[in-house]
């Protein structure tokens, strides 16, 4: 699978990030498969956090034999500095790591929420001079998050960010220009950027559901990692939380070809008209 260099941490990141919210709800012979699978097509960086059900606990033992070669990124939602460090060694119990490759501050999702992790953000530093994570950064859905994630850039000395990219959410203007002038901070500074939400179509407007992805995703989402793929400045982007869309990803990142900038105009055009998946709780 194609790589791409993850900004100022230099790991050169396969363009499928293993999003481990894919075995919050699974069996651990589905969570080995899939892990596994996952990484012989050539993926090299997880992403997992705590809140992700028994993703850390399914996915935990199979770690330690691939840590040489896989980029380890997990997350918090603690608040205070206790909270963190606790969480954070948890993690790290778990996942049979002594130290991980990037820290984040998970579900920051706007400007008040920023607020409330002055303390989380000041312990997650201390952790990287420790040593205990190497990297920094920061995550989060809704419409507020690249306008909390521009904002935390100027606070804090962070090294990667991770957003909502994708052609509905680039319909909307404000959302647009908030994004942008993220990924122009981003480039300047050199943080790696990391999408999330490229196979997501709509909210859910059906029992029916044929994936455990709290959005419906699209039942085919290479146009839309296509188009995820295709923004400038963006690295890679995680697979979505459901183990069948996950396959469906790893596909749809071999096979990826950049759009140009008529296709990638025509995609947010068609998009526009489909609902939002945000607000979250909607």
């Amino acid at each position: 699978m194609e790589t791409r260099r993850l900004g100022r941490t230099e790991h050169q990141s396969s363009l499928a990030i293993l999003g481990g919210a894919a075995f919050a709800q699974c069996s651990s012979e589905e969570a080995e498969r899939g892990f596994h699978d996952a990484i012989a097509r050539g993926l090299n960086h997880l992403d997992i956090a705590p809140r992700y059900g028994a993703a850390e606990d399914l996915v935990g033992p199979f770690v330690p034999a691939v840590r040489d070669k896989l980029f380890v990124a997990c997350k918090t939602t603690r608040r205070n500095a206790d909270g963190v460090r606790a969480q954070l060694e948890e993690s790290l119990t778990k996942l049979g790591c002594d130290s991980f490759d990037l820290y984040q501050m998970h579900a920051v999702t706007d400007l008040e929420v920023l607020e409330d992790r002055t303390a989380a953000a000041e312990e997650i530093l201390r952790a990287r001079d420790e040593g205990l994570v190497r990297f920094v950064g920061i995550t989060g859905h809704n419409d507020g998050a690249p306008a909390a994630h521009l904002e935390a850039l100027k606070r804090f000395d962070l090294d990667t960010v991770m957003f909502p990219v994708n052609a509905r959410m680039w319909s909307q203007s404000d959302y647009r220009r908030d994004a942008d002038a993220l990924l122009e901070l981003c480039a300047a500074r050199d943080v790696g950027v990391m999408a999330i939400k490229a196979a997501a179509r709509k909210p859910w407007t059906s029992d029916d559901r044929f994936a455990t992805t709290w959005y419906e995703p699209w039942p085919d989402p290479s146009a839309g990692i296509a188009f995820t793929l295709s923004v400038p400045g963006v690295h890679a982007f995680c697979t979505p939380g459901d183990l069948a869309m996950l396959r469906e990803s790893i596909t749809a990142a071999e096979g990826f070809v950049p759009l140009d900038d008529d296709a990638r105009n025509a995609a947010v055009e068609a998009a526009a008209e489909l609902p939002s998946i945000f607000p979250l709780g909607a």
